[in-house]
């Protein structure tokens, strides 16, 4: 016996793109700026922050792709439908973001080791045009819905960016004023730095969706203790709780019940009951329970031990 809630976010989702897509849009045409730049005074930090740009570029991308396919029905197979493509999405992302990483701070090393020649004139100027982009990018995010993993994703990748280019507009000062070009290279250990945290946060939230483990702000113990006090209920057994995908948590429990309690109200009354329950003091809308009578353990048991 089961009872389940979903909620849509068709209208939120939709707006979200339309975002997005106004972001990739403002990202490539700065990552062209900045390459170019990078090209023209040979800064490592420009290199970086255009490096950046072009995963600020595919995140948005591979975002925009989630959203449309996680907007496909459900199916036979697909019984959920598609939204796990947006935690898969988020993981992708990080993955790259830590290639990155590593890339830069390997060639700011060596730039340490061996410093060239900078123009910061002309990196100052570049860097600036990436700070105004990727304000203009945040911006345009700022009102989106970042319980989404990817729309945080790629918040948090323009907004760690916009750092990016203050460290690139503070190495280009630098150079311009003292002509030591070494501080190309530490702006590009800074911006490395800056990618790490990030990756890893993005790593840990999607592989936690994946592995379907509880949601971190839900108490098991909690809901199981608000599940008992349900009048006629005498135990909660087998309690699961999972994500489907970001702001989508999903729970499942048997509950036993009194004989009596299950004869006077009815199945459908304790339901509506415990869906409420977990709805109103844990906002988990997608639940299902198997009511059961009191008694009805000892025969689960012996389904385990096989036929």
């Amino acid at each position: 016996m089961g009872h389940g809630h979903g909620h849509g976010h068709a209208a939120s989702r939709a707006a979200d793109r339309r975002r997005l897509v106004q972001v990739l849009a403002v990202t490539g045409t700065v990552l062209v700026i900045e390459v170019i730049g990078a090209w023209l005074t040979g800064s490592l930090a420009l290199l970086a922050d255009a490096g950046h740009m072009a995963t600020d570029a595919s995140a948005v991308l591979i975002a925009l792709s989630a959203s449309y396919v996680a907007t496909r029905p459900a199916g036979p197979r697909a019984t959920f439908g598609w939204h796990r493509f947006e935690v898969l999405a988020a993981l992708v992302n990080a993955v790259v973001l830590l290639g990155v990483c590593g890339f830069l701070g390997w060639s700011a090393v060596r730039r340490l080791a061996h410093p060239t020649e900078v123009e910061g004139g002309g990196m100052l100027l570049f860097a600036l045009a990436g700070l105004l982009a990727n304000l203009v990018s945040l911006a345009i995010l700022a009102n989106a819905d970042r319980t989404s993993l990817n729309i945080r994703g790629a918040f948090l990748e323009v907004l760690t960016d916009a750092l990016g280019s203050v460290l690139a507009i503070v190495a280009g000062a630098v150079i311009w004023l003292t002509d030591w070009t070494r501080a190309d290279a530490i702006a590009t250990l800074l911006i490395a730095l800056l990618i790490l945290p990030r990756s890893l946060s993005l790593i840990r939230d999607a592989g936690a969706v994946l592995l379907e483990t509880a949601p971190r702000d839900l108490d098991l113990l909690d809901v199981e203790r608000h599940l008992a006090e349900v009048p006629g209920v005498v135990e909660v057994h087998d309690l699961h709780a999972w994500t489907i995908t970001s702001g989508m948590p999903s729970l499942s429990a048997h509950v036993a019940v009194t004989d009596a309690a299950l004869a006077e109200r009815g199945v459908g009354a304790y339901l509506d009951e415990l869906a409420a329950c977990v709805a109103d003091h844990f906002g988990i809308r997608h639940a299902t329970f198997q009511v059961e009578p009191a008694g009805h353990r000892k025969h689960e048991d012996l389904g385990e031990a096989g036929c």
